[in-house]
């Protein structure tokens, strides 16, 4: 069997399921998804099982440490996706929601019901989590969901979709709801992105270069989910004690997702109080910092940063860092090397706070939080399908009404157009 067929039959059989699957009622929906989270839980020794063979090839190929971090299934990781796919089920069912009606004067009454997208096509890289997030959200929304994960997590991926599978068909649901591509050839990814006819909606998750490949090769509308430049402002007025509590987590707690904080912004009357402390924090934690000229006149054993640095997604333990003159300087720098994403500002004056959120034009913006908190689950949206950059059609975290469109109802009583 060819890839062109193989891929091409994944998508009809998802395209009838989805037609299936838009009407299907939400408490058999919420049933599936309480019965899966249930028996992940059971299948653990399998799924950790299937998700060392996955760890032992990415340790061979010499894969990073943050790499690994993001493929590893352990147990709590397991129960994490669990309480995902429990917390979706107790999520208000977006399909078949009237969001507006009025009544015109013809005695037409025109509404907007919101419906599934139709079926949606997935590719990322490395964390097989996004196999059962991105599974949920796309059955609790109706939607029929391709999954093409990357070839570091392909047991751990066709793993968790079995199980899932199965308790589609347990409950009546057409297995083709959840299809995982089953190979790890690249030229399967090209196949699916030439599908238009099939497939409603491309969503690309992990590196720069893989979203930007999958943008230049698509046929289909593609959400970009692109890299994760996040920042954090520490204002004049801010609370150190509490910035740097909120910098640490930032950057250190899981340093290798999209929500970290990649580059500390620091006000110039603050600097020299606030920077040596911070930068040792920071180096007893294993972060290696880079820094502007002013910075190292603050630090000067610190490493310089180039024009690179500020544009950079580490995804690591490693920080750049800008002494910054005022609030305004803040703001442009992240205009100008930002990637759309997460900022934030640390502040105990309210205009500072409002004229940032007003001004940055990322997809979360926070006052005195983490950056890490940009994030579905943490938001109360339930397991993200992605942060989007993009603003059209959804910006931000994206849960179950992102995955969603409305469309025109019309009750009539015999009215002719004139």
């Amino acid at each position: 069997m060819d890839f062109k067929y193989q891929i091409a039959k994944l998508a009809q059989d998802a395209q009838n399921a989805a037609r299936i699957l838009a009407n299907v009622p939400t408490d058999t929906k919420n049933k599936a998804l309480l019965d899966m989270a249930d028996e992940l839980i059971k299948q653990t020794p399998v799924l950790t099982a299937e998700n060392r063979k996955d760890i032992e090839h990415a340790t061979q190929a010499g894969l990073s440490s943050a790499m690994i971090d993001r493929l590893t299934l352990k147990e709590a990781t397991i129960k994490g996706i669990a309480a995902g796919l429990t917390e979706v089920a107790a999520l208000p069912d977006p399909v078949g929601e009237i969001t507006s009606m009025w009544r015109r004067p013809n005695g037409l009454l025109v509404g907007r019901m919101r419906i599934p997208l139709g079926v949606i096509g997935i590719i990322y890289e490395s964390r097989p989590n996004v196999t059962a997030d991105a599974a949920a959200l796309c059955l609790k929304s109706g939607n029929a969901v391709i999954l093409r994960g990357g070839s570091e997590a392909i047991h751990s991926n066709i793993a968790i979709a079995e199980i899932l599978q199965n308790i589609l068909e347990k409950v009546g649901i057409p297995k083709a709801s959840i299809q995982v591509v089953p190979t790890t050839d690249r030229e399967a990814v090209y196949e699916m992105l030439q599908l238009d006819q099939y497939i409603d909606l491309i969503i690309p998750r992990g590196g720069e270069a893989l979203i930007r490949t999958v943008v230049n090769q698509s046929k289909i509308p593609v959400i970009k989910h692109y890299k994760g430049v996040c920042h954090i402002f520490v204002d004049e007025t801010a609370d150190l004690d509490m910035a740097a509590k909120i910098c640490m987590n930032a950057k250190t707690q899981r340093p290798g997702v999209c929500n970290a904080m990649e580059t500390l912004l620091i006000h110039e009357n603050i600097a020299r109080k606030f920077l040596p402390a911070m930068a040792e924090k920071f180096r007893k934690a294993g972060v290696q910092l880079r820094g502007c000229s002013r910075t190292k006149e603050v630090i000067p054993d610190i490493e310089e940063a180039t024009e690179q640095d500020w544009h950079e997604e580490y995804l690591d333990l490693i920080l750049s860092v800008r002494v910054v003159k005022d609030l305004s300087e803040a703001i442009n720098h992240i205009g100008r090397y930002g990637s759309s994403h997460t900022e934030s500002i640390i502040t105990r004056d309210y205009q500072n706070a409002q004229r940032f959120l007003n001004e940055v034009n990322s997809s979360t913006v926070l006052v005195n939080a983490s950056t890490r908190f940009s994030d579905g689950f943490e938001l109360g949206l339930g397991a993200e399908i992605g942060i989007s950059t993009t603003k059209l059609h959804a910006f931000g975290p994206m849960g179950l009404e992102e995955l969603t469109t409305t469309k025109f109802i019309i009750y009539g009583n015999g009215q002719v157009r004139t």
